[in-house]
């Protein structure tokens, strides 16, 4: 008998003494399955992660193992993470971490953290390491500075990391933390004991037990850099405070622990339903794609299927040949973009199969004329060509689906262009995505900012985008014979947004792949 990591999930949700569930995986057996398992159980019980296999070697030790049926990029297996709330850490160390946080205290209810320290060269380190995982450090409000100073030396500091030097009693541990946890300004509180000459380790670990007891919705954690590690006393009755031994540890439990946070804090979203109609011509244009025998859908069924799915398209006229070009320019009106149509032509940049702002018909007609040629020289067979008008301005996106053979369609997000692959800015999701995936997506970008009108630029029309992603999302989950799917570039402006250039391939959907019970 195998027993997956959806038959342990399912098991551990209806255990009443399971808190917390730890998971070491080689592989999926099912992971549209363990998607939707993972992300009912995470919203009542945190789940993290070990999944090994990420470096080219360690997916080659998997592969040996009989247990190892399907492999899959690291990107789509951090998607699948991201989306059903599992938490995942990169050692088994940082699991049993993030478990011993989560086990013991509330979860954080966000990503705001408080340090507490008695010195404040490990103070600085935490606030480093907290800030590189993703979790703020803010300064606390006028009014709780106040408070704090009042019970502190005048020496102390108490912008965050709150240093209230080694001079610190047990007595200041506790008072600083129930002030904080009183004030509703923080998710969690991170200690951090140094031994001083005076001052008892246990006794300090005593009254930061005394002090979490008062804790609701905020997460208190202990660093104690002593020989003997982090003090018994810090587990008092009801109250356990975990604790570790360097600050860095403790951040990044922290963090990982507020990620989950805000993910269960966060609604479900909802993804888009296509209507009937859609779906029943959508499927007999690719059916007549299917029929003509190429994989790569040609333009115009392309141009088709997108409009099906309520994708906005750039006005796009073909022809057949440089005079056809011309009387297309006149109707779209000039400057105009050429572009060639050739099978198995690509990236037709590649083959000199693009012409942009050609602002006469001469123009038009000549780079017609040179386009062939130079498409032909390629060795592709040459069969017209499309005439686009300039979109002045505007900034380009990429959107693409491939069909996974294990996790069905991953969609992708990130900066477009010729220049998509060298920027690398993307970000990945597996479909159905909802409406809060799709804004998470394009958030996630580095060129974000671009989106949203960089120094004086103007801002486009990001909701345009967002509702793109939902529909390419809906279209090929209801189309399994998409196999590949291009739309780049997507030029986004302030009053919408446009496909440029768009490709498909298809491919007859096969037959579930049929699975033993290692992926039930």
């Amino acid at each position: 008998i195998y027993l997956s990591g959806n038959d342990f999930l399912q098991y551990w949700e209806q255990d009443p003494s399971t808190d917390v569930a730890l998971l070491y995986l080689e592989s999926f057996g099912n992971p549209r399955k363990f998607a939707r398992v993972a992300r009912r159980v995470s919203r009542t019980m945190p789940v993290i992660a070990v999944k090994s296999g990420r470096s080219p070697a360690g997916a080659r030790a998997t592969a040996s193992h009989t247990g190892a049926l399907l492999a899959a990029s690291d990107v789509t297996v951090e998607a699948l993470f991201r989306q059903s709330g599992v938490i995942r850490t990169d050692t088994l160390a940082q699991m049993f971490d993030v478990a011993t946080l989560l086990a013991k205290q509330p979860v954080p209810r966000g990503n705001r953290v408080a340090i507490v320290t008695n010195a404040g060269g490990p103070g600085i380190v935490c606030a480093d390491a907290c800030q590189a995982a993703g979790v703020q450090v803010p300064e606390p409000s006028a009014q709780l500075a106040g408070a704090l100073a009042a019970s502190l030396p005048a020496a102390a500091s108490v912008a965050n990391p709150i240093d209230m030097i080694a001079s610190a009693s047990a007595s200041d541990y506790r008072q600083i933390i129930g002030t904080l946890i009183a004030s509703g300004e923080f998710d969690a509180i991170l200690t951090i004991f140094v031994p001083p000459l005076v001052t008892e380790a246990d006794d300090v670990a005593a009254a930061i037990a005394d002090a979490a007891r008062t804790a609701e919705g905020c997460a208190v954690v202990a660093v104690f850099m002593t020989a003997d590690g982090p003090p018994a006393q810090l587990s008092d009755g009801d109250v356990q405070v975990p604790g570790y031994q360097f600050p860095e540890e403790a951040a990044e439990a922290v963090a990982l622990a507020a990620r989950y946070g805000l993910w269960r804090e966060r609604p479900d979203g909802q993804a888009l339903r296509p209507a009937a109609p859609s779906v029943e011509r959508g499927a007999a244009i690719i059916s007549r794609a299917l029929a003509a025998g190429a994989d790569w859908m040609a333009p115009a069924l392309v141009s088709e299927l997108l409009a099906c799915y309520g994708v906005p398209q750039v006005p796009t006229r073909l022809a057949a040949d440089a005079e056809q070009a011309v009387v297309a320019a006149q109707e779209l009106g000039l400057p105009v973009a050429l572009k060639a149509v050739a099978r198995g032509l690509l990236h037709k940049s590649d083959a000199g199969g693009v012409a942009l702002g050609l602002d006469t018909e001469a123009a038009v007609r000549v780079a017609a004329q040179r386009m062939r040629a130079s498409v032909t020289a390629a060795g592709h067979e040459f069969e017209g060509y499309l005439v686009q008008p300039i979109l002045d301005g505007g900034v380009e996106l990429l959107v693409g689906v491939v069909q996974d053979q294990s996790f069905g369609p991953v969609l992708a997000c990130g900066a477009g262009g010729t220049a998509a692959e060298v920027l690398g800015d993307v970000s990945v999701r597996i479909t159905p995505v909802t409406d809060l995936d799709a804004a998470e997506m394009l958030r996630s970008l580095k060129m974000f900012p671009l989106l949203e009108g960089y120094r004086g630029g103007p801002a486009c029309e990001t909701a345009a985008i967002e509702a793109v992603l939902l529909r390419v999302s809906a279209m090929v989950e209801a189309h399994p014979e998409i196999l590949e799917l291009d739309c780049n570039p997507l030029v986004a402006l302030p009053d919408g947004v446009f496909v440029v250039d768009a490709r498909i391939r298809v491919a007859e959907a096969l037959p579930p792949v049929p699975l033993p019970s290692v992926g039930r």
